[in-house]
């Protein structure tokens, strides 16, 4: 079994790209993760797409036969043709798919450095993969450490102290372009997670803001939760308040753009549009007095910011490095034939020693020890039969790393590794406001 991850982020693919690569709904991801599982080769399949990456993380038994089958069916479903998606992306197998794994989980590899939205992102994707049984104990393994290195790097260094994310970003760049954003009114389009984080970051600066979104429900459950400084408006207002507002902060999820030339007037005040959608919801182009900043427009601040954590990065790093060796430390240990050969020889040197000590005290004739060796061989493979049955059958289920530890601290096999019991209930929490 092999670990293989297929990797598209702002660092090898610009916008344009990976708004067709882009997984914006379910259903287009269920049918990506289902087509992938008919390859023989591939056993197991995660799918994590945000704004700034597509993910495609596998565990398959032949990478090359699976890295082509995954480019073959990449360019059918997004139209980008194979040899340009070869080109872009960076490929990971074992080692360093699971270090590629923990970096991102750890937020080192993000455009901006420490956001913990992408641990949470990684969570739902795990999540919803391993619910509808496109992955299980394989990647469940990785994943489950990948939220532990994640953990431990949030503890131990300050990578995420006043954390950052894409929306925080664009209402920075805002603060740089107008000053004080204190009393002016911004307009918010879209009602998700991407959308909340701006919504909450613009009215912790004071700003009154407006939602807007197609489910006017959604939108109202958000203002009600921001306070008085929130209001609603309807769909159909759309175009009647992008022309009214100087500032737009735009990420609905949709498929296509959601505002257009078309529904663009001219004004003699500055405008400034943010785009933090991919694909984008912004398609204007021409207009004076109109500044659209899209997600890769904003890599000044995401420079500054990098700088300012470069040293943390460092020891974020060393985490990274150390907890993927023990990954594979962890996992040879999980295989349970040197622990059925463990047990057993245990059982045998202590019939041996018992059956010494008899002869020595008399209470067998040295002359039937061999015959008594036989007894006993048998009657404690007898004894564990069903036991190494039941431990070999778990083997390859999600519960077997919890059982397989569960015995190696009865018998007192690599008793360290105890201290990972229950690693699948993954009780890591990640913060609401980045």
């Amino acid at each position: 079994m092999h670990y293989l991850t297929v990797s598209f982020t702002h660092k090898n693919t610009d916008i344009a790209i990976r708004e067709k690569l882009s997984f914006n709904s379910e259903e287009k991801s269920t049918n990506f993760m289902s087509k992938l599982k008919v390859c023989n080769e591939i056993n197991e399949v995660i799918l994590l797409s945000t704004c700034n990456r597509v993910e495609i993380i596998v565990s398959a038994s032949d990478c090359g036969t699976s890295l082509n089958y995954i480019f073959d069916l990449l360019s059918y479903v997004s139209d980008v043709p194979k040899d340009e998606l070869e080109g872009r992306a960076d490929v990971y197998e074992d080692n360093g798919a699971i270090h590629h794994l923990f970096t991102v989980c750890s937020s080192l590899d993000s455009l901006v450095i420490g956001e913990t939205q992408i641990a949470g992102q990684l969570k739902d994707a795990f999540k919803y993969a391993f619910e509808q049984g496109y992955c299980g104990q394989k990647l469940g393994r990785a994943m489950h450490y990948a939220f532990r290195c994640a953990a431990e790097v949030r503890g131990r260094t300050d990578i995420s102290k006043n954390p950052v994310s894409v929306s925080s970003v664009a209402v920075s760049k805002a603060k740089d372009l107008l000053g004080n954003l204190g009393g002016l009114t911004a307009l918010v389009v879209g009602a998700g997670e991407m959308s909340q984080l701006a919504a909450k970051h613009l009215v912790a600066s004071g700003v009154n803001i407006i939602i807007i979104n197609r489910n006017i429900e959604h939108a109202q459950a958000l203002a009600n939760e921001l306070g008085e400084l929130a209001s609603v408006a309807p769909y159909a207002k759309l175009t009647e308040y992008i022309n009214r507002y100087r500032l737009v902060f735009t990420a609905t999820g949709a498929p296509h753009s959601v505002i257009t030339n078309d529904m663009v007037e001219e004004r003699e005040f500055s405008r400034y549009w943010f785009d933090i959608a991919v694909p984008r919801d912004i398609e204007v182009k021409g207009h004076e007095n109109l500044h659209v900043f899209a997600v890769d427009d904003l890599e000044e601040i995401v420079a500054k910011n990098m700088s300012m954590r470069e040293e943390q990065a460092k020891v974020a790093y060393s985490i990274v490095g150390r907890s993927t060796m023990d990954f594979f430390k962890w996992l040879q240990s999980m295989c349970v034939e040197p622990i059925i050969k463990e047990i057993r020889d245990h059982a045998k040197c202590c019939s041996q020693q018992e059956l010494e000590k008899a002869i020595k005290k008399g209470y067998i004739p040295e002359t039937l020890q061999e015959q008594v060796e036989k007894v006993l061989h048998h009657a404690f493979n007898s004894f564990l039969h069903t036991a190494t049955k039941n431990l070999k059958d778990v083997a390859e289920r999600p519960e077997a790393d919890t059982v397989v530890q569960a015995v190696q601290y009865i018998f007192d096999i690599n008793e360290d590794q105890t201290k990972r019991m229950n690693m699948y209930k993954c009780e890591y929490q990640m913060g609401v406001m980045k």
